[in-house]
């Protein structure tokens, strides 16, 4: 198949008018003729049409796009509900959603948008400028609805619908990002009812109201979440009649699915796995350069904007000293070989090098180097000294030098590389224990860590995964949770955000997020380990044909959009259920097969930490 979208200019130029007109060709993945037809998928018999099923290792966080922050939630949000603009599958350039055109003023602080009149809610009310006005007005006046996505109102003076079509955003100074808006678009008439932001996860009332290629029919926590195709969408109605996403706790369970044919598509398979599947029969492996970074993360001393400290994080890693022993500790080049097997790139910055405008390395001078004997110098001069030759390190009070790092259970990555940190720094004489846990989130949330295995998924606008480590997304309180993924809190890499922010010169802009890498390699509170590839494998018999993102090696799971799932052509051609358009639904299974999974929880730690999956 061969998708095509509108191409666009580069976001933080200023823009003029976008048209749909001009078009450009999006990659797709167009598989061999099957030898041997797997067995259905599961739910195709029940629902007599074509199912994509997914296997996911990530819960859902919230079905509110007000809270969600989980890649696998966010990822659903961009199926059912539209933004204001998308990102070309082929080269992630801004391109219409719906707004169909912009133009800032001369002085860049009053953007105005064009909303397309063929886009209707799944109520079949119209969608208009009025739903985004309420959208953008209510996490302007209410905390709880700028959880997951306040950074990008933060700066929003007023926003008005002076009609249905037209848009009108005042901002308090320049904002690079306004072609770039990551906001799920909700319909005014469903979400004006809603009282406490902070309590309604949207998942008691079906099917949910959206305008996105698909629409949310059900949801049962950890087992399942349905979506039906749209059959209205403005760009045409996707072609399966139903997709799964499973959940599979464990990755090799998944794998197995794979090649009995019970899922159609597994991401984040590890090298062995990948290996394994390369010679399967009816199977395809994508190995893509990915959008995330792997890093580890050390615990600044959680606090809250109130000045409230909280969590028990180890006060010697508040020395910085210690943090960088610690990573000349770390040999990079053998997670890449040994734990990844080359199918990732060794870390540095903190935006990974598939956005290369923003890719940033430190100097021969800077970079920190595996080099464990100048880790114990620099150890034995700040006062950390060994009790004997083979004894355990002292820190300051004379107690052993021990720390925790948080594991992901479901990460064989996490484990691997748990064991070389304790080997490698055991080597100085301090301890590692490794705790691996199903869910992360309670004690992180908590700051009840002393370093943590941590990740995002970068959008091709780097500005979110760069305002997640300023002062302003601590959380209010300890009681609070906030959009703060470590806690960090600097004021001179809030001085570089806020200047970034506000330049729409590209070089410039580039420039300056370069020098927050840079600061934010020098306090040594995120360590980038590497930069992994996009392992992921499908099978042929099943899907035909799916968009990657971007055009060159591209991924499949966790794009900057709606482009895979939307575009995937079933193999042998369409629906082949008579009445597949009544029936049809898109299912998120949560739980395996045989067992439900105790959601206990799940709701009040509203942050993504279940699994390497991460936030976009």
């Amino acid at each position: 198949m061969v998708t095509k979208v509108p191409s666009r200019t580069v976001r933080q130029r200023p823009l003029t008018r976008l048209l749909l007109a001009a078009a450009v060709t999006a990659t797709t993945l167009a598989a061999p003729a099957a030898a041997q037809a797997a067995p259905p998928a599961e739910g195709d018999a029940k629902s007599g049409g074509k199912v994509l099923t997914v296997a996911v290792s990530q819960s859902v966080d919230s079905l509110s796009p007000f809270l969600a922050q989980k890649l696998l939630t966010t990822s659903i949000h961009r199926l059912a509900y539209e933004y204001l603009t998308n990102y070309d599958a082929k080269d992630a350039k801004p391109i219409p959603g719906l707004a169909t055109e912009w133009k800032p003023s001369a002085d860049k602080l009053t953007w105005t948008y064009t909303i397309r009149k063929d886009s209707k809610w799944s109520d079949g009310k119209p969608a208009t400028a009025e739903d985004a006005a309420w959208t953008f007005n209510k996490m302007m006046t209410d905390p709880n609805a700028a959880t997951a996505n306040g950074s990008f109102t933060a700066n929003f003076a007023k926003v008005t619908a002076p009609d249905p079509g037209t848009l009108v955003i005042t901002l308090k100074k320049p904002q690079a990002t306004m072609t770039a808006l990551d906001v799920p678009i909700v319909p005014k008439h469903v979400w004006e009812k809603v009282g406490d932001f902070s309590k309604f996860n949207n998942d008691q009332s079906f099917p949910i109201v959206g305008n996105g290629p698909f629409v949310i029919t059900d949801f049962k926590v950890d087992q399942y979440l349905k979506l039906k195709p749209n059959k209205n969408f403005w760009r045409g109605a996707p072609k399966f009649d139903e997709l799964v996403f499973k959940y599979y706790k464990d990755g090799d369970a998944a794998v197995a699915a794979l090649q009995k044919g019970e899922v159609s598509f597994v991401p984040n398979l590890t090298p062995a796995q990948a290996a394994a599947l390369k010679s399967a029969q009816n199977i395809k492996v994508n190995d893509a350069p990915g959008r995330r970074f792997f890093a580890l993360a050390t615990n600044p001393g959680a606090r809250a904007k109130d000045g409230k400290k909280f969590g028990n994080g180890h006060p010697a890693l508040l020395d910085p000293a210690v943090r960088k022993a610690l990573f000349l500790a770390v040999d990079r080049q053998t997670i890449i070989d040994k734990v990844f097997q080359g199918h990732a790139v060794e870390g540095e910055g903190y935006i990974p090098p598939r956005f290369g405008s923003y890719f940033w390395k430190p100097a021969a001078t800077q970079k920190l180097a595996y080099d464990p004997a100048k880790a114990e110098q620099i150890l034995e001069a700040a006062g950390y000294k060994k009790k004997s030759g083979a004894g355990p390190r002292l820190d300051k009070d004379g107690n052993a030098l021990a720390f925790r790092i948080l594991c992901h259970a479901t990460e064989p990555n996490d484990k691997a590389i748990g064991k070389y940190l304790s080997e490698w720094w055991g080597k100085l004489g301090i301890a590692l224990k490794v705790e691996c846990l199903d869910s992360v989130s309670d004690p992180w949330v908590k700051g009840d860590y002393d370093l943590a295995f941590d990740g995002w998924s970068v959008n091709p606008d780097p500005d979110y995964v760069l305002s997640i480590h300023t002062c302003g997304a601590l959380p209010a309180t300890p009681k609070d949770s906030g959009a703060t993924d470590n806690f960090i809190c600097d004021p001179s890499f809030d001085a570089l955000y806020a200047q970034q922010s506000v330049e729409y010169d590209t070089a410039k802009r580039a420039d300056l997020v370069k020098q927050m890498q840079s600061r934010l390699y020098d306090t040594g509170y995120m360590n980038i380990m590497a930069y992994p590839n996009a392992l992921e494998a499908y099978r042929t018999d099943q899907i035909a044909s799916i968009t990657t993102m971007p055009e060159a090696a591209g991924n499949i799971y966790g794009q900057d959009g709606y482009w895979s799932w939307w575009s995937a052509e079933p193999a042998g051609g369409g629906s082949d259920g008579e009445d597949s358009g009544s029936s049809a639904g898109i299912w998120l299974i949560i739980g395996p097969a045989a067992i439900i999974l105790v959601g206990v929880g799940l709701w009040a730690a509203r942050r993504r930490r279940a699994t390497a999956d991460d936030r976009e």
